[in-house]
Parts: C-alpha cells; structure tokens; sequence
C-alpha cells in the first residue's frame, strides 16, 4: 500500500447533462476520464426488508416519499427484472414536469458523479439545450437554474454550456474549433454552427433517440427500454429485413436523419448573417443515437439529396460518441 495519500482532485469538471445519461468528465495524468450513471429510476413499495436488502446489495437507491426510488444503472438492472420501463427525470432535454421525483433524482445522481467540490471556485461547466421551436425558453431556464443551484450546494462555480458547442469544443480542436458540432441524444438533436469558438447558430430538433425507441416500440408491443438496449447493442442501420424490430428500428431512424438534414440545411439557409467562410468546415456527428453501424453512411446519403448552405470538409463520427459532450464541457471550463 502506498503511503501517499491521494491529492482531493481541484481541477475543472465537465458534465453531459443527457436525458438518457448524465456523463462527468475529469482529467487525470494528461487524459480524460469519465463516470456515467443512466439518467433513470423506478420506485418500488417500501419495506424496511426491501430497503435493507437494497443496502446489502450496494443498490443506488433512497427513501422518497414512501417509496424506495432506485435511480441510475441499477434502474435498468431492476427493470429488466420486473419487465417495466425506467421512468426519465428529464423529458425532451430538460426537466420532466410530470415526474414528481425529477428534481430529487437527478440531484442525487449529480452528487454521486460529481461529489462535492474539493475547494472554492472549482468549475464545473454543465450542458443545456439549444431551443427548439416547441420548447418554451422559460422550461430551459428553469432547467438550468435548478441543475446550476444543485452544482452550487455541492460547491462548484458553475456554467453553462450549449450541448452542440460542447461537442465542438470537444471535437473540433484542430480546426480551430470552427465547423459544425451535432449531439444525437435521446431527448434531442442539438446542433451548433461555430467559428472560432463563437456560436453563431444553435438549435435542437425533438425526433432524437426517444423518439426512435417509443415508435419502434408502438409498432412492435415492445417495451420502449427493450428498444433503446437493442438499439445500442446490435441493431444496424442496413436497410429492412425480416426481422420486425430492425425493421421498425430502421423506420424511425430514416425518419429521424432526414428531419435532422432537412432542418439543418433549413436553419443555415434562413440565417441572415452568416458569416463569411473562407474555406470548407468540417461536420461532426456524437450522442449514443449515432452509434449504430450504416448511421454515417445513411446521415451522409440526405446530407447529399440536396444542395447543402455551406462547404463541408468532412462529415464524421466523434471516436468517442458518448463522452464527446461532456469531454467538450470540461475542455470549455479549462480554457
């Protein structure tokens, strides 16, 4: 055992504040590194027996209420278990107002991440969506105040940071951080057109991964939590087959890469003051909702069906498509 007591860790920290998953990003001897907890719980009925035998078995879970809340990776372990769906603390990016237990939940899932702050003014940059056209800016800003007052009761200094812009400053690093910067989550699409590091468009679009999965699941008598683990295990976007969940699964993607393009190309179209680029940008793709395999191949396809507002250098998937948000949050308090 060694005798040198582990330094309190002082540095910046970024945070994906995902409505699938909550992903906190550190540095650590020149490298990032990343804790992830599922952005989900399920209540079970209360019993003094339930609950100790939750604390045997190191359970994430707490008293809310009369109910034992079990939040986090273990939600999806015990709702495999019992054959429900996970309920979401957040809804379309932000908050979910028709969950009474949304608040409490994500604080808890935040202070396990990040735990409290090792000394005064420790930053901690946090993502929010952009705006979409059915999202009310009053439901953003409360979302952000109340995930920026939870960082405060941990002690952080906190920030926040557009996810589309994150993921530039994640990615796009060698251009200068200039280019086109997309998160495909599970409640959004978010988008960030950037240069230099300014924003200059930012918006989401709502079909994203849930909207995906509760379709697919519509169609097939699935549950909607049984759809999202075969989407991100072994489904692949390559066309219909005989199967019915890849082939509902295929459905709702091609739909959802075609709304993502069209917008896209919609937004830069309409903006009146772009500004004036000197040379190709390239375009990169992160979030859990890219990660099948034929999703480039086919996002390329109706990025091509049409007459595209700028020149792309590239368009590509980010290496790490999970953390690239919160990686481009920590990258951002850094700077």
């Amino acid at each position: 055992m060694s005798n040198v007591e582990q330094q309190p860790y002082t540095q910046p920290i970024g945070l994906d504040i995902g409505t699938s998953r909550i992903v906190v990003a550190r540095t650590a001897d020149k490298k990032y590194k990343y804790d992830a907890q599922l952005n989900a719980f399920l209540t079970l009925p209360y019993s003094k027996l339930a609950e100790s035998l939750l604390q045997r078995e190191n359970v994430f879970h707490e008293v809310q209420a009369g109910d034992l809340v079990v939040a986090g990776n273990d939600a999806q372990r015990f709702a495999e278990v019992f054959h429900t769906e996970t309920r979401r603390p957040m809804q379309d990016g932000v908050l979910n107002p028709h969950e009474p237990h949304s608040l409490a939940v994500i604080r808890r899932i935040i202070t396990r991440l990040a735990g409290r702050a090792a000394g005064e003014g420790q930053k901690a940059f946090f993502s929010v969506p952009a705006p979409t056209v059915d999202t009310r800016a009053e439901n953003i800003a409360y979302h952000e105040a109340s995930i920026g007052q939870i960082l405060k009761d941990l002690g952080y200094d906190p920030t926040p940071i557009q996810e589309g812009l994150a993921v530039v400053f994640g990615e796009l690093g060698a251009s200068n951080y200039t280019g086109i910067g997309i998160s495909c989550g599970s409640g959004l699409c978010n988008v960030c057109l950037a240069v230099l590091s300014v924003p200059v468009i930012s918006f989401s679009v709502p079909k994203a991964g849930d909207f995906i999965d509760c379709h697919s699941a519509e169609v097939t008598g699935e549950l909607a939590t049984r759809m999202r683990v075969h989407k991100e295990h072994s489904f692949r976007l390559n066309g219909l087959t005989g199967d019915r969940v890849q082939n509902a699964l295929t459905v709702y993607y091609q739909e959802m890469i075609v709304n993502l393009t069209e917008s896209l190309r919609r937004q830069i179209s309409a903006t009146q003051r772009l500004p004036h680029l000197d040379q190709s940008i390239p375009l990169v793709l992160s979030g859990g909702t890219v990660m099948p395999k034929g999703f480039l191949e086919h996002f390329g396809e109706a990025l091509r069906a049409h007459e595209f507002p700028v020149q792309l250098s590239e368009v590509r998937l980010s290496p790490d498509p999970l953390n690239s948000t919160a990686r481009g949050a920590l990258m951002a308090a850094l700077c």
